[in-house]
């Protein structure tokens, strides 16, 4: 297989579905693509029913390009990292692994334009996150959740509105963000900084005033980052958990129990935002984003201060916060139920509290004059006389 073979594969794989969002190469599987979260088969010329070891084998080295370093971290460590552009055209983020002794390849589709706050209809409380001038603003959920839109779509906010130096530190360099007002250096790991950690630590001699951080992996990148918030830094980054509760208790479960208090200060001095995110079935094709947004308030504080309790969770403040632009999952999930954007299925399995969403849905399909249940048929068993005169059975 040469280069042409595998671009012309890519380029095949590409526009044979819309709204693609990954391409999978896989030994024993045909071409396939992600669109809409499902994974799909895609034909070629000539055909390719099953990719055999060999295939997939040349087309990750195509693609690594002999990269001595790529080649050292797919050996020693089982996976690489890496960009990949197809003439200029369509960016990739790609990460090559092996699996029972093949290799095989995930290419994440990058979006070419920069998104905006107000074209992606993000709330207001993006809006005030690009003002911010330090601090920590923190976000989470899955990989392939949206989380670096929607931080590229602040940093464009940022680009439009402050003459300020930023840097961002990415695996892989996603959205390439244009000179505006702002002066932008985007860095790559592996080619132009080793680890999260030391990039951020040489951040701090670099005079930046915004900070993007890709993920936030360690504990010593955390600690570099919290130190970069507390010396007029605004840090942008994200952290692989389910919701914004747990994300203060994944952060504090990274020290030992006798660090945890001086931890809960620097939080509370540093912590900004909090916005989780997953990624729904839209009606009528798509996806659609959910998000659980923190603020930090006196509540919030507290709470990271001295933990939760049974009364007082992050959960309940949040849900309470409306006034400081928080809202939880369930909240946004019947808001997007609401405006038609969902199913009522979509809402349910995607929510933290199955019935905090059930009683808000039945709330809704109640003002809409919809039934809110489904127990239709239902009849009490007709009584039987005793025979024995006793009363009824």
């Amino acid at each position: 297989m040469k280069q042409q073979e595998i671009n012309y594969w890519i380029t095949a794989m590409l526009k044979k579905h819309e709204r693609v969002s990954d391409l999978n190469i896989t030994v024993g599987k045909s071409l396939q693509v992600e669109s809409d979260g499902v994974l799909v088969p895609v034909e070629v010329q000539p055909p390719v029913t099953e990719l055999t070891p060999f295939q997939a084998e040349v087309f990750a080295l195509n693609l690594i390009g002999g990269n001595r370093r790529l080649l050292r971290d797919l050996v020693n460590k089982g996976s690489c990292d890496l960009s990949y552009s197809l003439d200029d055209r369509v960016r990739f983020r790609v990460n090559i692994f092996s699996q029972k002794g093949y290799y095989s390849t995930v290419l994440r589709k990058l979006e070419t334009k920069i998104p905006s706050i107000d074209g992606f209809d993000f709330p207001t409380a993006f809006e005030k996150m690009a003002k911010e001038v330090n601090g920590l603003v923190l976000f989470t959920g899955a990989t392939g959740t949206g989380k670096t839109t929607s931080m590229a779509a602040i940093l464009n906010r940022i680009n439009e509105e402050r003459a300020v130096h930023v840097v961002t530190l990415e695996d892989p360099i996603e959205y390439v963000h244009p000179h505006k007002m702002a002066t932008f250096n985007q860095r790559e790991m592996g080619d132009d900084f080793d680890t999260f950690a030391g990039g951020l630590r040489a951040a701090l001699r670099q005079a930046p005033k915004v900070i993007l951080v890709g993920e936030i992996r360690d504990r010593e990148t955390l600690e570099i980052a919290l130190t970069a918030a507390e010396t007029g830094h605004v840090v942008f980054s994200t952290l692989h958990t389910i919701d914004t509760g747990q994300t203060i208790n994944r952060i504090l479960g990274m020290f030992e129990q006798d660090e945890q208090p001086q931890i809960r200060n620097r939080l509370v001095d540093t912590i900004r935002w909090i916005v989780s995110q997953r990624l729904l079935p839209r009606i009528g094709g798509g996806r659609v984003a959910a998000m659980e947004i923190l603020c930090t308030s006196l509540r919030v504080k507290d709470l990271i201060i001295n933990g939760e309790t049974e009364e007082k969770t992050f959960y309940n403040v949040v849900r309470d916060g409306s006034a400081h632009d928080m809202r939880t999952f369930d909240q946004h999930l019947l808001e997007l139920y609401e405006q038609g954007l969902i199913t009522e299925e979509a809402a349910v399995s995607y929510s933290s509290y199955r019935s905090e969403i059930k009683r808000g849905l039945d709330t809704i399909k109640s003002a809409r004059g919809e039934r809110t249940s489904n127990i239709d048929g239902l009849h009490l068993q007709e009584e039987k006389k005793d025979p024995y005169g006793s009363g009824m059975l």
